[in-house]
């Protein structure tokens, strides 16, 4: 009997749970991706991925270190930010997102997607088409928003209550775009900027409150540069602007900074707002980004985090060792916050889970590979934080 009410009650809370995700799906042309729950714990992890460039010569090597990080983290979600698999032709492209795909379909992990500039750059194939390629996996959860937005890629992951059928925080995911007409890399356009204002009013009026969001894309917000200072050439670790080369930016003490800023950002050349839409709006806690391989830093401004990640891949080069993951903690009874940290290939293969499950999957010789070649890029790095710091008494790396 007692068997019987449960299921009944199982049952009575998943049609809410479906009719709520039904409602606000109305209110955004139905750019809703599958609705999400916090964990009965009251958590929930995204493991962010980006900037994977799977190519025959890497594909190998990138995907067990994804996968190996996948079974060290455990994430709820996976969220590809762009740049995955650009080869030349669809069929070597469905090759590379199949070997990528494998790894979370075999795990079950919910995966969602959205693109960069280079995905679909080259003409053989549009961005739909490569989205159809995600989207025939069951862990996808990606949305195809077809002729309703710019781009393809553009639409909302609710999460809800571990309990209950409130929604308790919002994901939004942008297809930032490629390039604009005159060659320059593009932004989130005008209707996606809209969408969000439109869709973020109707939520909170029908949630009757704010539900605190953060929004993912390829390419970082223009507002980046206002966010950091600018200084002259010979300021170490500061880096030209991307379309001024006269002006050079570094961290500002005026803000709250995280992470270590190691190549100028590349955000979009025309403003089309939609930072300021989320000021306005108030509900987006933190932008996360791609794109710049080895940036791993955030500033804060205006209230809102503007936060990139590094490239996901191993290219068996210095630098690509320092290459990794961001990884996203959320927790439903502090909705205003999240938690989030870095963590680079070099400091991963250390770890001593990492070094037992690689045991058993025979990938000894890839973590030794990182290990020996990713030590002396990480002691450069640590030498060169150490003398800015001992010389000039600036911070140049701050807590990830």
């Amino acid at each position: 009997m007692k068997k019987t009410l449960r299921s009944i009650l199982s049952l009575i809370l998943c049609l809410t749970l479906a009719a709520g995700a039904i409602l606000f799906a109305a209110a955004d042309g139905n750019l809703t991706a599958r609705a999400f729950r916090f964990n009965a714990d009251g958590r929930f992890k995204i493991l962010h991925i980006t900037d994977t460039h799977l190519h025959e010569d890497n594909v190998a090597e990138s995907t067990r270190l994804i996968a190996l990080a996948c079974d060290v983290e455990q994430p709820d979600l996976v969220m590809l930010t762009g740049d995955l698999a650009p080869e030349d032709t669809y069929e070597e492209t469905a090759e590379r997102i199949d070997q990528l795909m494998r790894v979370f379909e075999s795990r079950n992990i919910p995966v969602a997607v959205t693109f960069g500039n280079h995905d679909s750059e080259n003409g053989a194939y549009t961005r739909e088409a490569v989205m159809a390629l995600y989207n025939a996996y069951s862990c996808s959860v990606s949305v195809d928003d077809g002729d309703l937005l710019t781009g393809c890629g553009t639409y909302r992951i609710p999460i809800y209550a571990s309990e209950g059928d409130g929604l308790r925080f919002n994901l939004w995911v942008f297809d930032s775009g490629d390039y604009d007409g005159e060659g320059h890399y593009a932004n989130v356009a005008e209707d996606q900027v809209e969408w969000y204002k439109e869709t973020s009013s109707e939520i909170e009026r029908l949630s009757g409150r704010k539900i605190y969001s953060l929004a993912f894309q390829h390419i970082i917000v223009p507002e980046i540069y206002e966010a950091l200072e600018e200084k002259d050439y010979w300021t170490a670790y500061s880096y030209p602007h991307i379309y001024n080369e006269n002006k050079y930016y570094r961290f500002s003490k005026e803000h709250t900074n995280y992470g270590m800023l190691c190549e100028y950002p590349c955000p979009g050349y025309y403003n089309h707002g939609q930072f300021a839409a989320m000021v306005e709006r108030g509900d987006v806690l933190a932008i996360f980004t791609g794109h710049d391989h080895s940036n791993a830093f955030g500033v804060n401004y205006k209230g809102i985090d503007i936060v990139n990640s590094l490239s996901t891949r191993y290219n068996g080069d210095a630098y690509s060792t320092q290459y990794g993951y961001r990884v996203i903690e959320l927790d439903e009874n502090a909705p205003d916050t999240y938690e989030t940290r870095v963590v680079r290939w070099y400091d991963f293969v250390n770890e001593k889970e990492v070094k037992a499950l690689a045991a058993d999957r025979q990938d000894k010789d890839l973590l030794a590979e990182i290990r020996f070649v990713g030590f002396f890029k990480k002691f450069f790095t640590g030498f060169c934080v150490f003398f800015i710091k001992t010389v000039t008494g600036r911070t140049v790396r701050y807590p990830d």
